[in-house]
């Protein structure tokens, strides 16, 4: 299996993508590279059996009423808008609420975050993928969504603290203990680059949760969550643990 992470950004100087080769008993990591531009993002998921992009897919179903109503000069007024509590449903999608409530991290807001500009650009790929003929269910399509984060959360690993370069201490104590659970992981050349980028660091993490997408090891959406999945995007949180990941010999 050959499994792709995308760490998206919303300039290629920020996005990094890892690819990773799942054979033998280990996961090799065949790439790791920074500046990615959107046509080497396609490619690679086009040639991977499954990708992770930590990036939203899809935004709040009551936001995009919301604005559509309102560009349309045809939204009715209400108290609802003059309080945070009122605006909750048009930041937050449902498998944002569902990640929360299972691992305690809140993702950030694709409608009031400065991530939108990142979910615009993801927005632009999979409509690339879908012309190239790829599935791109927004659940369970060749790429899927992920958030390293919850996945390090499920998986009894840090998940907070590790970003920025003022942090590459503590980003090299999380290799370490990644390293420590997956001792079948094998980074190769490529370490370096994990200990020094956390953007890099996160492309690898992010193929790791397209490989348990991919083995049916990650949170599903029910029937009816399942529907609105379909539009506003689904986050792929792991389910067991991390070396149940690791490919038989």
């Amino acid at each position: 299996m050959r499994t792709v992470g995308v760490d998206l950004a919303a300039e290629p100087n920020r996005t990094a993508m890892a690819v990773v080769e799942w054979s033998e008993g280990e996961a090799r990591v065949e790439s790791v590279i920074l500046g990615v531009r959107n046509d080497a993002i396609t490619a690679a998921i086009l040639d991977s059996d499954r990708a992770g992009i930590d990036a939203p897919f899809g935004w709040p179903d009551a936001f995009v009423h919301m604005v559509s109503a309102h560009h349309a000069g045809r939204m009715a007024a209400t108290e609802e808008l003059s309080h945070r509590a009122g605006r909750r449903p048009l930041t937050k999608r449902r498998t944002d609420l569902v990640v929360q409530a299972a691992t305690g991290i809140a993702p950030l807001s694709v409608s009031a975050d400065l991530i939108a500009h990142v979910a615009l650009r993801c927005a632009g790929i999979l409509a690339e993928l879908g012309d190239l003929g790829a599935d791109v269910d927004r659940v369970e399509g060749r790429a899927v969504e992920v958030y390293p984060a919850a996945a390090l959360r499920r998986w009894g690993l840090l998940s907070r603290g590790y970003k920025r370069s003022a942090n590459r201490v503590t980003l090299g104590e999380l290799v370490d203990t990644l390293l420590t659970s997956a001792p079948w992981m094998d980074l190769g050349a490529h370490e370096p680059l994990c200990r020094t980028s956390d953007d890099a660091l996160d492309a690898v993490l992010s193929a790791v949760i397209a490989r348990a997408a991919a083995v049916g090891r990650t949170e599903m959406p029910d029937d009816a969550d399942r529907r609105i999945a379909r539009r506003e995007g689904w986050i792929h949180v792991p389910v067991g643990s991390l070396q149940s990941l690791q490919p038989t010999l």
